[in-house]
């Protein structure tokens, strides 16, 4: 349930803030989404993958902390990212 090379460096070129950017708060929140995204989409076919569901609930967790700390350092970043990754309805 990883994401494929090329859909991760999608989202790192998408999402770093210089050329060789692949770890601030802003990627490693794209990256999670994506793969919430595919996990989310796995269990609309796999209804009782119960171990998978407690990867995603990981996943969501480590995604609010991220959130989180870039809310506390950087407001109108963290407002940024949510409103191009479409979080909050």
């Amino acid at each position: 349930m990883t994401l494929k090379k090329e859909k991760k460096d999608k989202v790192v070129q998408e999402y770093r803030k210089g050329e060789r950017d692949t770890g601030s708060s802003e990627v490693q929140v794209a990256l999670l989404s994506a793969r919430i995204k595919e996990l989310t989409e796995h269990f609309s076919v796999h209804k009782k993958d119960v171990h998978s569901r407690q990867g995603l609930l990981r996943l969501v967790n480590r995604r609010r902390k991220l959130l989180d700390y870039l809310k506390s350092k950087n407001t109108e970043r963290y407002k940024t990212l949510v409103s191009r990754l479409e979080l909050r309805g």
